[in-house]
């Protein structure tokens, strides 16, 4: 072979392992940076009472498309859930979609219907075990409930979440309605039954689960 046809292939086989070098990055990063969020809640994750996408899992959604394009949303939300169903259902779930996050939004239906505070929790703590076992992270969003529960009541019921969170090395987002349950003006931010907010609240519990959601995307 001439010496001149050697030097140029050379050169060829240089180039094509520098693209290679630099074009690499950048697929491992598009390969790593995909994400599947699984939200596991009740009514207030459903859009119970609202339009079709006001919700704030579908604010969710738009906001993922604009800063996190990788990742995606799959809404297993059920309005009157407990967090009994969301431990039946889980394991399922989690064979079925393969999330790499799940966001664990129940509770506040335990309360409603006087289920024991023990059950609650035990039910919260299986949950995250079990999304941790298959190798997805958690998210806890926690609830309080209205004053006219009991001091004492409402106390007992919002350490369940800093417990559990604090024992399973769990995210936590402390109260999903914060600015919108504890703010002199509430009422106007809800629904005729004072329980279920309107859509002018969604964006404000989006924001309350961003901030700890983003850190787990990475």
């Amino acid at each position: 072979m001439h010496p001149l046809h050697r030097h140029r292939r050379h050169c060829i086989a240089l180039a094509g392992a520098a693209a290679a070098l630099w074009l690499s990055p950048a697929l491992a990063q598009g390969k790593t940076t995909a994400r599947k969020i699984l939200i596991l809640g009740d009514s207030l994750s459903a859009e119970y009472g609202l339009a079709r996408g006001t919700g704030w899992v579908t604010l969710l959604e738009q906001r993922l498309a604009q800063q996190h394009p990788n990742a995606s949303v799959v809404n297993a939300s059920i309005s009157g859930e407990t967090t009994a169903g969301g431990r039946s259902r889980l394991p399922a779930l989690l064979k079925q979609h393969q999330p790499q996050i799940v966001v664990i939004e129940l509770g506040g239906n335990d309360a409603l219907r006087g289920l024991p505070l023990q059950q609650t929790e035990e039910n919260l703590r299986l949950m995250l075990q079990v999304s941790k076992e298959s190798g997805a992270k958690g998210l806890l969003v926690g609830m309080q409930m209205p004053p006219n529960y009991g001091a004492s009541y409402g106390r007992d019921f919002a350490q369940i979440y800093t417990r559990v969170a604090q024992d399973t090395r769990t995210p936590l987002v402390p109260f999903l309605l914060k600015g919108v349950a504890d703010i002199p003006n509430a009422a106007a931010l809800f629904q005729a039954d004072r329980i279920h907010p309107r859509a002018e609240a969604q964006p404000l519990m989006l924001d309350n689960v961003w901030p700890t959601l983003r850190g787990l995307l990475g």
